[in-house]
């Protein structure tokens, strides 16, 4: 079957200003120091990734200097590759939901409603007087109180001590998986079970990344704010930021525009995944709505949110973030750890919902020390360059399992393609 030629959408009211006029993309990238025979590498990259024997297709966006330069549609969003890839096509996002989230929680503490080192505990009575494992079996755990309580900013930085994995912590992770904290009815139920699981470490002594200190914070904001989760983010993140297509569950009738989601086949070829997402498309991801990992997001919904961020917190007349909040927000703040590093990476450090990056030379790709940014389980990825004013999202829609015959990862090359294309 032929390939789809990209689609190379022109108007930038597509995005960030819904009255404004048609404009020539080529001539915007040029006037934003981007080379459009530069992106050319990209685009064929793409179409390279997304033909026959890739993945079924995605979505690729670039901003630089408030302007929207790039966004192409290559490939297919059905496994049958019948129904072409949509500019406007919508992802699931899973953990690019947590940045969103962790903006949620900033605006409550510049409302002075919660403080970064709070402890979770003045909210979230359930976490007070944590436990934390020392020895023994999960049938038969050793256990003593932990010396410290489990603060905001740990949540945000994944530094709370939960059992979410890790090579030594079998045991208390055992008593985590008992609780079936995915199988609470809301984010409360989620809070209370997760409550009574004893901690794996001090809090504040390990980087585990997980989306369960994540889930508290949602909660947290239901407790702080007075309303649910997802009624908040759609007064005060969603629709200010415009963002239309973004949510825990799609409208029935634009659930057409979903993208498949998809897992390598044991025979070497692209299958349907076997969760509910792929079977209920739009449906939610979580009987609750999850704040690590539930929103539906199309690339320009999700790039309206980051050049609010890039913006120094605002879009247009609405502030939805001060801009020293913003530059707290990309900070590292693992400087207790030694080294203050993520668990993937020494060039990394974390922010306040994303990661940040410390080495350019150690990360091994082009990029600025600074650059914030995340990726979510089913291949989609963003970055925010301060320095470089610049935005570039991917949106894919497949979940790795990381044998030797799965797709290769591409966000490397995807971000060394962005910046080689960038003018002074």
């Amino acid at each position: 079957m032929q390939r789809l030629r990209p689609l190379l959408l022109v108007a930038a009211s597509a995005l960030l200003a819904p009255s404004a006029a048609a404009y020539d993309a080529a001539d915007t990238a040029v006037h934003a120091g981007v080379s459009k025979q530069r992106l050319q590498r990209l685009d064929g990259f793409l179409r390279q990734t997304t033909g026959s024997d890739g993945y079924l297709g995605g979505v690729s966006l670039i901003m630089r200097d408030g302007r929207q330069v790039d966004l192409r549609a290559y490939g297919y969003r059905d496994l049958a590759r019948t129904q072409p890839m949509q500019a406007d096509t919508i992802f699931r996002l899973y953990s690019m939901t947590k940045p969103i989230t962790s903006v949620a929680v900033l605006q409550l503490m510049e409302r002075g409603l919660l403080g970064l080192d709070d402890p979770v505990s003045r909210y979230l009575p359930e976490f007070a007087d944590m436990q934390l494992f020392v020895g023994g079996t999960a049938d038969a755990p050793q256990l003593r109180e932990a010396n410290s309580s489990i603060t905001i900013r740990q949540l945000l930085t994944h530094t709370g001590g939960f059992a979410t994995g890790g090579v030594g912590y079998e045991q208390p992770t055992r008593l985590l998986e008992r609780a079936d904290l995915h199988g609470s009815a809301t984010l409360e139920e989620f809070s209370q079970r997760l409550g009574q699981v004893p901690l794996a470490t001090e809090p504040g002594s390990r980087f585990k990344y997980d989306g369960t200190g994540i889930e508290v914070l949602a909660r947290l904001v239901e407790v702080v704010s007075g309303q649910s989760f997802d009624a908040y983010l759609q007064r005060h993140i969603l629709q200010p930021l415009g963002m239309r297509d973004t949510g825990f569950s799609v409208p029935q009738r634009e659930r057409h525009r979903i993208a498949d989601i998809t897992v390598m086949g044991a025979d070497g070829r692209l299958r349907l995944d076997d969760g509910p997402s792929a079977s209920e498309p739009g449906a939610r991801l979580n009987p609750y709505p999850s704040g690590a990992g539930g929103l539906y997001s199309t690339a320009g919904d999700y790039a309206r949110f980051c050049q609010m961020l890039l913006d120094g917190g605002r879009r247009g007349d609405t502030r939805l973030l001060s801009r020293k909040t913003v530059e707290l927000m990309m900070m590292n703040h693992l400087t207790q750890l030694d080294p203050p590093v993520t668990e993937f990476s020494d060039a990394e450090g974390f922010g306040l919902g994303g990661s940040v990056v410390l080495d350019v030379a150690g990360r091994g790709r082009p990029g600025s020390v600074g650059a914030f940014g995340w990726s979510g389980a089913a291949s989609t990825t963003f970055t925010i360059d301060r320095q470089e004013k610049l935005v570039a999202i991917l949106l894919l829609q497949h979940l790795p399992d990381g044998s030797g015959r799965d797709l290769p990862r591409i966000g490397t090359r995807f971000y060394t393609l962005v910046y080689q294309a960038l003018e002074p």
